[in-house]
């Protein structure tokens, strides 16, 4: 999304969303996408008030990624019949951020991927926090 683009008021799509998080997990690098392969990438509106709440929020709004599964640290061989991992990225919440901020859609939603893809490794939000801060 071009700022002449923001700045013509136009709305970007879950479509384009959903590209330039395909985008991002396309650049990652061996083996880091192998691992991915099987994890279903989704973008919804707007998460629901009991998810928001589980994961220690008070309003859907403050969600803009989730990633849900087992993961890796944690898996076994011995799993099966589970349901797929997945992340979804929530469109509307990144659109209010994207708005609120001069970084780029393309920025903000794939700083939002890696955050995610970073769960699915089995990284807290205290480590991803501590990476970025590291490489500032």
């Amino acid at each position: 999304m071009t700022p002449a683009e923001r700045l013509s008021g136009r709305t970007p799509s879950e479509a384009e969303i959903d590209e330039i998080a395909r985008r991002t997990l396309e650049r990652l690098p061996s083996p880091f996408a192998e691992s991915l392969k099987d994890v279903v990438l989704l973008v919804e509106p707007l998460a629901n008030g009991e998810t928001a709440r589980r994961v220690g929020l008070s309003h859907p709004m403050q969600l803009s990624g989730l990633y849900e599964g087992v993961s890796l640290n944690r898996q076994s061989v011995g799993q099966s019949g589970m349901l797929p991992e997945r992340i979804t990225l929530f469109s509307r919440p990144i659109l209010a951020e994207w708005r609120s901020t001069r970084v780029s859609l393309e920025q903000l939603v794939s700083h939002i991927v890696i955050h995610e893809v970073g769960h699915h490794f089995g990284f807290s939000d205290d480590d991803m926090h501590a990476l970025e801060d590291g490489a500032e």
